[in-house]
């Protein structure tokens, strides 16, 4: 195997591989990344066994062959040649060699026989979205996805088609992340899927290197999901195998107490008391709703306590709710409008927060004690 490529090129390439293989490995080739000189170029792929990702890069190809080598290794050397170079590859006997201007490498290998592949199998439902509606979807919901490994089922987002909508769902039980889109052509027969958390976060990279109205398209089955975001990059996941809560009965309905307000401010005030607080027990952030106005303030037993009034609209009765402050953040990070609807019942149940009744977006916060 012999092959010459950009060093900008290659190093673009290696920093989408590399992220999917994990740093500590108990099987060793599942450390590498599988090199194939072909006639098209070079193709590369990882895998941690759930999670597979392959992409092709224009390469000059004077020999074909393949074999794998340690992916982080790889990437750190090819990070730290000049810029502008040419990189060759060459493989001989178990040995791999490096060479850059007047740097050279000699790395092992391991045989490409025994790099594992996710199976093709097949994959029945299968639709198009535009790289900027997959985005939304991604960025709307993620943050609430529950890292609790016990609580597997919650450990990614909740994909399924619903009323001619395409909905993502996210949760961790302290808060609740709800989007939808209009239902994509092939998408209405679609099964209800989990795409785990470490497969939302590599798609996610990947459509940074994807314009707005860029297609990806996208292939599932009740056991595996496909991302084929050009001829030259795909990403294949294992899902989830569990169900997904019935996560509508914790939307509350009747919440009568509105609540209008600019979100910058409240994000910003909401921050600027949080200064204080330095451990679990202090991150909740009392709201004290007045006639037209919001109070919050942070008690902290180390540190002190800090408050800021910040104007509303708000009509209803006056009373006090707190919540973890940084699950507020999250949520109004995700508020593309000045104001923000915040529905209300007591300091017990459920907050609904949106832009407003028409927005495609939604969110629960359960609140804290205070």
């Amino acid at each position: 195997m012999k092959a010459t490529v950009e060093r900008a090129t290659l190093l673009k390439c290696l920093a989408h591989i590399q992220s999917v293989v994990e740093r500590r490995n108990t099987i060793p080739i599942l450390s590498n990344v599988l090199i194939e000189a072909r006639s098209e170029g070079l193709r590369l792929m990882a895998t941690d066994l759930d999670l597979q990702v392959v992409e092709t890069i224009a390469a000059t190809i004077d020999i074909n062959g393949a074999t794998t080598v340690s992916a982080h290794t790889l990437f750190d050397i090819v990070r730290k040649l000049p810029e502008g170079s040419q990189v060759e590859i060459a493989v001989a006997a178990d040995k791999m060699t490096v060479v850059a201007n007047r740097s050279r490498f000699s790395l092992a290998t391991l045989k490409r026989d025994d790099f594992p592949v996710i199976a093709e199998t097949d994959l029945p439902t299968a639709f198009a979205l535009p790289a900027k509606d997959l985005r939304e979807l991604i960025d709307s919901t993620r943050f609430a996805i529950s890292t609790e490994e016990t609580r597997y089922y919650l450990n990614g987002i909740y994909l399924h088609a619903i009323d001619g909508k395409l909905r993502a769902v996210a949760t961790d039980g302290h808060r609740l992340a709800r989007i939808e889109i209009d239902l994509p052509e092939g998408a209405r027969d679609m099964p209800g899927v989990i795409v785990p958390r470490k497969c939302v976060a590599e798609v996610r990279k990947l459509l940074d290197e994807y314009g707005d109205d860029a297609p990806i398209d996208i292939s599932l089955s009740t056991s595996k999901i496909r991302f084929r975001f050009s001829a030259e990059a795909t990403l294949t996941s294992k899902l989830i195998d569990g169900t997904f809560p019935d996560y509508s009965r914790v939307i509350p309905t009747a919440n009568d107490k509105l609540l209008k307000i600019d979100a910058k401010s409240l994000s910003e005030g909401v921050d600027r008391v949080a200064a204080i607080a330095t451990t679990e027990k202090t991150r909740a952030v009392k709201l004290s709703l007045a006639h037209d106005r919001v109070t919050l303030s942070v008690t902290s037993p180390e540190n002190g306590t800090a408050a800021e009034e910040v104007p509303a609209e708000y009509a209803a009765a006056e009373f006090e709710v707190g919540f973890n402050y940084r699950y507020l953040l999250d949520i109004l990070g995700q508020v593309g409008s000045d104001q923000v609807d915040v529905h209300l019942a007591d300091a017990a149940a459920p907050t609904l927060i949106r832009e407003n009744d028409d927005s495609r977006a939604l969110y629960v916060l359960m609140p804290m004690r205070v």
